[in-house]
């Protein structure tokens, strides 16, 4: 596994956490989106099932620049980065989804909830399109 940073570079192997969006990028750029017979893509029956997951996920419909625009824009929020991952790839579209992926959440963003949820939702397109 590779560990690719908000610019979407491998930097080094095994460093850290990835969003659904880079591992799905990863499987693809393997050949699992150009193998139906999945067979000739260098691509484990393991790593088909990952990436047949992840096609019906909000990961399908991300790229790499509203993940960077995101992050950028979650700075004056002060998320952890595993937070942002989080919201990355679960997409909260309300502040019920997103109140358990962020620790301390009333304490640390007190009346900016619904702001965070709008940029979720002005970020990102929408999973069910």
């Amino acid at each position: 596994m590779y560990f690719l940073c908000l610019e979407m570079k491998i930097l080094k192997e095994n460093a850290g956490p990835l969003t659904n969006f880079e591992v799905l990028d990863f499987l693809r750029s393997r050949g699992a989106a150009k193998d139906p017979t999945r067979v000739l893509a260098s691509v484990a029956p393991s790593e088909f099932k990952v990436y047949d997951y992840l096609e019906h996920t909000a990961a399908s419909s991300q790229t790499k620049e509203s993940i960077t625009e995101f992050a950028a824009q979650c700075k004056p929020y002060k998320l952890t980065k595993s937070e942002i991952i989080n919201i990355v790839n679960i997409r909260p579209s309300s502040s019920v989804e997103i109140y358990p992926l962020i620790e301390n959440l009333e304490a640390r963003l007190e009346e900016s909830v619904e702001e965070l949820v709008e940029l979720v939702l002005q970020v990102f397109p929408s999973s069910e399109e």
